[in-house]
């Protein structure tokens, strides 16, 4: 009885373990079959549609250059007094609107004034004292004649009254002066413009050509810019060019190129006449779009044509047909210019071939497709 029990439980033993193979070799036999159907299928499966364009070989590019300047006025000053003294009055504020001609501010002029006063007494004492003597001359030369008067007494009074026309002179060559630094002693706009800024206050004193005032001259304004010396021969006096200030483009004439280059920035500066409705003020910057040629053969593709390589090297890909079916081909180029979507490419592509325009990051070199227009 126990041999009988023993020799039963291994024959289950190995029955189950048979069972257990086979059903190991059916899972395998099915996934290797799996595996080939799946590869059968990815072999008959269809080109994948790409959108292409043909690459036209061009045999320049415009170049487009963005420069920045600032905006400035026609005129500014900072204007001052050219006699020192105390500030009595300053009659304007920043930001007040000016007209030619009007009084900014004052100087205090009780010294002047004084000195006017006593000059003006002596020229009228003067003046009475030529007066004076020009009578005595002129009966003088009459009794000259009768012998009533010596000829020495006569000219003694001629004389006189000629020394007394010079003090006249000198008097009112002295009231004049004293005028004219009581007119100096009121700041006026040289010009109409804008009071930008105010450096003193009434009370301060003052000495000659001390800052008082900033004016800028309202009105047309300027645009100067720094150019590239190689950029200047594009440039035209007399031509209009498209400005840029912020945001919104008007075309400004060009007035003049200057002779010399910028010590600081190497760049030659020109002035742009900006339009009297340009909406730009003093200081503001302002942006020059100028375009150049570049004489390099190449062609122009999307960006999304574009597949970036090792090394900095760009790689598209472009349509070849073999056995029968159109497939991917790597071909590297080089980037010489992007303008927004677009760049201007040069390497091993050929005139009229097809590269594909975009959608390239899911395609491999080799891979079969079919071209759709872009």
């Amino acid at each position: 009885m126990t041999i009988y029990s023993r020799k039963k439980r291994f024959s289950g033993s190995s029955m189950v373990g048979l069972l257990a193979a086979a059903i190991i070799a059916s899972g395998v036999a099915g996934a290797l079959h799996l595996r080939a159907a799946q590869s059968i299928d990815t072999n008959t499966r269809a080109p994948m549609p790409v959108s292409a364009m043909p690459f036209v070989t061009e045999q320049q590019y415009l170049r487009n250059t963005s420069l920045l300047g600032l905006v400035e006025a026609n005129r500014s000053a900072v204007l001052g007094f050219e006699l020192p003294g105390m500030l009595a009055q300053v009659h304007v504020r920043e930001g007040a609107a000016v007209a030619a001609g009007d009084i900014l501010a004052t100087l205090d002029d009780g010294t002047l004034q004084s000195a006017r006063r006593a000059v003006l007494a002596q020229l009228q004492q003067a003046e009475s004292q030529l007066e004076l003597a020009q009578l005595n001359a002129r009966r003088q030369k009459e009794l000259v004649a009768n012998g009533a008067v010596s000829r020495e007494r006569f000219d003694e009074t001629r004389l006189n009254a000629r020394a007394l026309a010079a003090q006249v002179d000198a008097a009112r060559a002295e009231l004049s002066k004293i005028e004219l630094d009581l007119e100096k002693s009121q700041l006026r706009a040289p010009y109409a413009g804008v009071i930008a800024l105010r450096y003193l206050d009434e009370g301060s004193i003052v000495g000659a050509g001390v800052p008082v005032l900033r004016l800028i001259e309202t009105g047309a304004m300027e645009a100067h810019i720094g150019v590239p010396v190689e950029l200047t021969d594009a440039l035209v006096p007399g031509d209009y060019y498209p400005l840029e200030i912020r945001g919104a483009s008007v075309q400004a004439r060009l007035s003049a190129v200057r002779p010399d280059i910028d010590p600081y920035t190497r760049s030659v500066t020109s002035v742009f006449l900006l339009p009297e409705t340009a909406a730009a003020l003093h200081g503001e910057a302002v942006t020059l779009q100028l375009s150049r040629k570049i004489r390099e053969e190449g062609g122009w593709l999307p960006v999304s044509a574009l597949v970036e390589g090792q090394r900095g090297i760009w790689n598209v890909l472009r349509l070849a047909e073999e056995d029968s079916q159109t497939i991917s081909v790597r071909e590297v180029v080089e980037v010489l210019e992007v303008q927004g979507d677009l760049a201007y490419v040069r390497g091993s592509l050929r005139d009229g071939q097809q590269v594909i325009a975009q959608g390239v990051h899911r395609i491999a070199p080799g891979t079969a497709v079919t071209p759709l227009d872009s």
